[in-house]
């Protein structure tokens, strides 16, 4: 999809030394799969303590054979 944008240059030429990427698109693309990785890694922080499972720790990492 064609798109025009006003980027900020020295971001933008900054984020391209620090990712490798040799051209804007690819290193928009690569900031927003990081954007989205991010927040989808928030949401999952955010339900740490509210999901209940019952599992064994100790079987699912073969320590113990199960009862």
């Amino acid at each position: 999809m064609r798109t025009t944008l006003d980027l900020n240059e020295s971001l933008l030429t900054e984020a391209m030394q620090w990712t490798g990427e040799l051209t804007k698109t690819a290193v928009i693309n690569e900031a927003l799969k990081q954007i989205i990785d991010s927040r989808k890694r928030l949401k999952l922080v955010e339900l740490a303590g509210k999901v209940k499972l019952d599992v064994d720790p100790d079987i699912t990492r073969n320590r113990v054979k199960p009862r």
